[in-house]
């Protein structure tokens, strides 16, 4: 399997490239890892609703050319669908029985995501409804699809 990981800005902190490298590590065991940076667009803090989308609409346009053609393309939403990591292995596993070899994870800038891109999604997935820093939730991300072929495998994995 080939697991894309598409995220917008670059990772600064020490202690969550340390974590994904080790999480990423781990999966390369059961599937091949890329993680593609795509650059955020510089605006400042208090932005419009109109300067907000455009700044979601360029950053998905940087996004959806990294997008490989034929992944499954699952967009993180806050109104997508919330499922336990048993549920979310099983996804997974479905995916790869029904040949969708290729699944690429898309993470948005702190902005969230355009529409274009939401539109391109086969599917959204929700964490939690929560707002989670979009560095913290590429951790927290690669953690779960780690733990997702630990259960799908039957292999013991902390709860």
């Amino acid at each position: 399997m080939n697991i894309s990981l598409l995220t917008v800005g670059k990772l600064k902190e020490k202690y969550f490239k340390l974590g994904i490298e080790e999480y990423a590590k781990r999966l390369g065991t059961y599937a091949k890892v890329r993680i593609i940076e795509v650059p955020d667009e510089k605006a400042p803090e208090n932005l419009s609703e109109a300067e907000v989308t455009q700044v979601k609409q360029a950053e998905g346009e940087r996004l959806l050319k990294k997008l490989p053609d034929n992944a499954y393309a699952i967009a993180l939403a806050i109104k997508g669908k919330q499922m336990p990591s048993e549920d979310f292995a099983s996804k997974i596993q479905d995916l790869a029985t029904y040949g969708h070899s290729d699944i690429a994870f898309i993470i948005g800038g702190s902005n969230g995501l355009s529409d274009d891109v939401l539109k391109r999604a086969d599917f959204q997935l929700s964490f939690s409804q929560f707002t989670f820093p979009h560095q913290l939730m590429r951790l927290i991300l690669i953690e779960q699809i780690y733990r997702a072929f630990k259960i799908m495998r039957g292999e013991p994995y902390h709860k």
